[in-house]
């Protein structure tokens, strides 16, 4: 994993309730491996939308704090999920990709697409995050 000590710091506990693994995390794209979890699911025994929406939040934002470095760090102002197919406890493990569409002065736009094992597309999300300085 690429990875600095202050975008490690910067990730927070709720990562870790989600389970994400980051294989990568630069200032281009982040990459993380999840699981969807009994705990996760909404009561249709599928995976929860917010759970997808905290997924696409938590990595886009782990990128884009990368890029921003140490010129402050980011925060989301709006997030938008599509939901494209039901993923249950039987579908293992998701990845979840990171990539940018906008890096301004102000604020950063990322785009971030779930898969399946199988390559399934199951998710994909925008965030727009602003940067404090």
């Amino acid at each position: 994993m690429t990875t600095t000590d202050k975008t490690d710091s910067r990730l927070g506990p709720y990562v870790e309730h989600l389970g994400l693994q980051f294989e990568r995390i630069d200032p281009d794209r982040a990459v993380a491996y999840w699981s969807v979890r009994a705990d996760l699911l909404q009561p249709h025994g599928i995976l929860h939308g917010g759970v997808h929406c905290a997924v696409v939040e938590s990595v886009a934002s782990a990128a884009a704090d990368r890029w921003l470095g140490d010129r402050g760090t980011v925060v989301g102002v709006s997030n938008s999920t599509d939901f494209f197919a039901p993923a249950t406890v039987a579908d293992g493990r998701l990845t979840s990709t990171a990539l940018p569409v906008h890096r301004g002065a102000t604020q950063q736009v990322w785009s971030v697409e779930t898969v399946d094992a199988a390559g399934r597309l199951v998710a994909r999300g925008q965030v727009r995050l602003h940067n404090l300085r």
